[in-house]
């Protein structure tokens, strides 16, 4: 799940995210402040809460920390307005620490590499195009469902044929301050913990 608010720009209205994918046809449904955003088969992809301030405290900015404290507001507003649904959230860490197990020539694209990185308990499988990456090396990952700085969210694909779950960061993507302008992800020191959160400003 992704929470956007923006009073500035938008209102007093919290965008929630359930889907990284953006549904190709949409069916919104209005009760009361709340407004169910359906895809073609019925699933809820999102909602949007209009007078979010009333239901859950909020600050500026472009995304909202989904916390155990924000999603219990969101239910509340949920039943509140009569909608009987409940919220299935995963509240593991969307940037973390990973290595380089191993990494391959990407077999239909010279530039690009398929990378097998540890994040903790689990391996993904990441097609990465930077020219430094290599096996061995501890480096931030942004699993699916990461938003990034940028405003990009991140999501399974398919590059050239081959899946890819996340992407290898590089500290320009990462808004780093002081970030090099050459194209390279970003290698952390050896004494870095892999699965370890890595703190990224929205």
């Amino acid at each position: 799940m992704n929470v956007f608010y923006n009073n500035e720009g938008i209102g007093d209205v919290l965008l929630v995210q359930l889907q990284t994918e953006t549904p190709e046809k949409i069916n919104p449904e209005q009760f009361g402040d709340i407004t169910l955003i359906k895809d073609a088969t019925g699933t809820i992809a999102g909602f949007n809460v209009f007078n979010a301030s009333s239901y859950a405290e909020l600050a500026e900015g472009q995304q909202v920390e989904v916390s155990e404290k924000l999603v219990t507001s969101l239910q509340n507003a949920l039943a509140k307005n009569g909608i009987d649904f409940t919220l299935e959230v995963d509240f593991s860490p969307k940037f973390v620490i990973g290595f380089v197990e191993a990494k391959e020539k990407h077999p239909n694209a010279d530039k690009l590499n398929v990378c097998q990185v540890v994040v903790g308990d689990e391996q993904l499988q990441i097609v990465c195009g930077a020219p430094n990456v290599e096996q061995g090396q501890k480096v931030v990952v942004a699993k699916v469902g990461a938003v990034m700085p940028s405003g990009m969210i991140i999501r399974d694909a398919e590059l050239r044929g081959v899946a890819s779950s996340g992407m290898i960061c590089s500290a320009k993507e990462l808004a780093l301050p002081d970030a090099p302008e050459e194209k390279g992800i970003l290698v952390l020191s050896d004494d870095a913990e892999i699965g370890s959160t890595f703190k990224v400003k929205a």
